[in-house]
């Protein structure tokens, strides 16, 4: 096999969602480039530890090997769920591409196909029990019970989405809450019995969207890469992810965090991002959102975007939101 026809070595993580969503990618890299991909199966720090994500910092725990993979030469390119993706980017490494954004809402698996308000009112006295890993989904959760008066338990789980949807069919647990978009890769968004709207409960940032990283001294493939990169989604993400760090909070903070594009017919006419910092039992939240002009360049992207997103932050500060993170995950 010639040097041009060497396959493209692509890191990903092991999990059935990983591989299913780094699959994607691959076909995609391999369509656009004409060389085969071999998916290169690596376990990072986050995928063996048995600790709550909370715990073992969040931040960068299911990313790092795959980039020490990337800067040692072992793969030439990685793909990572950006939620993963800690906000300070590495001057030797590129996030080459971020594509085209699946649903970036949260989804509710429950018991009867109930939906959350009629499982939360379904508890006969007893709080219902849902399982997340999250944080920042058990404080709106919580949030959101008790702006119905209802009780609802918020329990840490940790697992795959086979683990994680088996606590609510064995009756261990009334629901689970996942990522709409790892249900709708694995081709299970139908297993679900609501997707969440934002209104009740924002989403991690970057959720629903991949990052698609290279070594910034392969320019070459960098610029490959760099066609798959969808600008709105680029755009939105980086917003909330500008949020994030200028709140100085890890992945694991119980942080959300939404953009999108506000259209006047079909023509986007402004770019809505939302925030949301709460205590983990929901019993106070900070919610604000800004409006900005969409982004109509790359070079307007990393201004605006990152602009929309310090300004946001610095407005939440200015409401206490600091103090509802408790310790902030650096």
């Amino acid at each position: 096999m010639s040097a041009i026809e060497s396959p493209l070595r692509l890191g990903t993580r092991r999990s059935k969602l990983a591989m299913a969503q780094s699959g994607q990618i691959a076909e995609q890299v391999r369509q656009l480039t004409g060389r085969p991909v071999e998916l290169v199966e690596i376990t990072t720090y986050g995928d063996v530890s048995k600790e709550q994500l909370a715990q073992i910092g969040g931040t960068g725990v299911f990313v790092s090997a795959l980039r020490d993979a990337l800067l040692a030469g072992d793969i030439d390119f990685a793909v990572h769920s950006l939620k993963d993706l800690p906000t300070s980017q590495p001057a030797d490494l590129v996030v080459a591409a971020v594509p085209a954004r699946e649903d970036p809402r949260d989804a509710l698996v429950a018991r009867d196909g109930l939906t959350f308000e009629e499982l939360a009112s379904s508890g006969n006295g007893r709080p219902v029990r849902v399982g997340t890993g999250s944080p920042r989904r058990m404080a709106q959760l919580n949030a959101w019970a008790r702006s119905l008066g209802l009780r609802v338990e918020t329990v840490p789980i940790r697992g795959n989405v086979d683990t994680r949807i088996g606590f609510v069919r064995s009756g261990e647990l009334d629901a689970v809450v996942l990522a709409a978009a790892g249900l709708s890769r694995l081709g299970r968004l139908g297993e679900a019995t609501e997707l969440i709207s934002p209104e009740a409960v924002l989403p991690a940032p970057g959720q629903g969207a991949l990052a698609v990283e290279c070594a910034a001294g392969n320019a070459a493939l960098a610029a490959q890469l760099a066609h798959l990169d969808d600008p709105h989604t680029r755009a939105a993400v980086t917003a909330e992810r500008s949020l994030l760090a200028a709140l100085e909070a890890g992945c694991s903070a119980p942080v959300g965090a939404l953009a999108d594009l506000l259209a006047d017919g079909q023509v986007a006419t402004e770019m809505r991002l939302r925030g949301v910092v709460g205590t983990t039992d929901g019993s106070a939240l900070v919610q604000l959102s800004a409006t900005g002009p969409v982004p109509s360049s790359a070079e307007e992207v990393t201004a605006q975007s990152l602009l929309m997103g310090r300004e946001l932050a610095d407005a939440m500060l200015a409401k206490g939101a600091a103090g509802l993170m408790g310790e902030r995950a650096l």
